[in-house]
């Protein structure tokens, strides 16, 4: 590395305007940004308002000596770092020890020479440099190494739960097979036939959620202003036969205000709160669908209000758990799913949560947040349907 391109803010502190100007004018000639104070008190204060790359500093002062400065300096946080060159009349061996005891880098005797002190100003810069590069360094090896155990650890769990969403269906349909294979008659046939093709709908969502998961860790979006109103249209078509099957009722606002996402992902959310809904609502479920607002925030808040008979506080602390704690997830129709939703919904700048007084009938509300979009006219619209009653999580 050529040590001679290492430029950076030195402070300079001496107590003799002599000094401190024929060490200013070698310094600035050569690049370097210099402060030059005539105090140890200055000193202290110049460091920790903006601190310097390097400190060129006096022994001999008349308020506080350097040793007294560089111990202050290395007992602060924000200047414990800066490397502290000594330059001194003091030229005994005991001096020198003190100073670096004191926590200095090194020191130059007085009277001084302009090609030595350039030198070691240099050396010691650059050696800051590479301290500073090795420093990002490990913080990046650490942040890795970190997020890989985060990834080790949420693969494990993942894994567990998936393989025990996946050998429930499997074992159901191995089971039907072998009983069609037996022979049966046709009206018990076709009973055994539609629990086979419900045991491959499951499977066939599981994988589903394993692809949305993938999507969602590699892509990179830009957040566009959505079409709710089509978004959820197209949420309630891919749910028809759910929807149909346990005859739910979908109420909807006639309008939704416009906010910022990615859509396709903003219609799983929308599909995994609706098919919860449908299948843990009441008997028939009833969805209000809907949003909260306060004024002009820049969050939107999105729901899904059922009739069921809600979720106790102790399952509620269970649900959108982080991938790493889905084997500990025993809520009924709840994990994986909504740890895939609690991913989408952080990763689009918003939260996810539910509100439920675990009373029978009450229900729950499931909810997400989005960006609003940044629009003078944002779309916001008034209506009791989906305002009046709701709460704002």
């Amino acid at each position: 590395m050529n040590t001679s391109e290492v430029h950076g803010d030195i402070l300079i502190v001496d107590d003799m305007p002599a000094n401190l100007r024929l060490l200013a004018q070698i310094l600035t000639e050569h690049g370097y940004k210099v402060r030059p104070v005539r105090s140890g008190h200055h000193a202290l204060k110049a460091a920790q308002a903006a601190p310097p790359d390097l400190i060129l500093l006096d022994i001999v002062m008349p308020d506080m000596d350097g040793y007294e400065v560089c111990q202050h300096l290395k007992a602060d946080e924000r200047t414990r770092d800066i490397p502290i060159l000594f330059i001194s009349a003091l030229g005994e061996t005991e001096d020198k020890v003190r100073a670096f005891a004191a926590g200095g880098v090194d020191y130059v005797p007085k009277p001084f020479q302009p090609a030595e002190v350039l030198a070691r100003v240099r050396t010691h810069l650059a050696l800051r440099n590479l301290t500073r590069q090795l420093q990002e360094a490990n913080a990046e090896l650490a942040r890795r190494v970190q997020e890989l155990q985060e990834r080790n650890e949420e693969l494990d769990a993942f894994a567990h739960t998936v393989a025990h969403d996946i050998k429930s269906p499997l074992t159901i349909i191995a089971g039907y097979a072998e009983l069609l294979d037996d022979g049966v008659p046709e009206s018990t046939r076709k009973e055994y036939l539609q629990i086979l093709r419900h045991g491959a709908n499951r499977l066939v969502n599981i994988v589903d959620g394993l692809l949305l998961l993938a999507s969602v860790r590699k892509l990179e979006i830009l957040p566009e202003p959505l079409d709710m109103e089509r978004i959820v249209n197209d949420a309630c078509a891919r749910l028809a036969h759910v929807i149909q099957e346990y005859q739910a009722e979908i109420v909807r606002p006639p309008q939704w205000p416009a906010a910022v996402g990615y859509a396709p992902w903003v219609e799983e959310v929308w599909v995994n709160y609706i098919s919860n809904g449908c299948k843990y609502g009441g008997t028939p479920p009833r969805l209000e669908l809907g949003y909260s607002m306060l004024g002009a925030e820049a969050e939107i808040t999105f729901w899904v209000r059922d009739n069921g008979d809600g979720i106790s506080p102790d399952d509620q602390a269970r649900l959108f758990v982080p991938f790493t704690r889905l084997n500990q997830v025993s809520v009924k129709g709840h994990g994986l799913g909504l740890s895939i939703v609690r991913r989408i919904v952080e990763k689009l700048g918003g939260r996810v949560g539910v509100e439920s007084a675990g009373v029978p009938g009450e229900g729950s509300l499931f909810y997400f947040t989005l960006p609003a979009a940044p629009s003078a006219d944002n779309g916001w619209v008034t209506g009791s349907s989906h305002r009046m009653g709701m709460p704002v999580p």
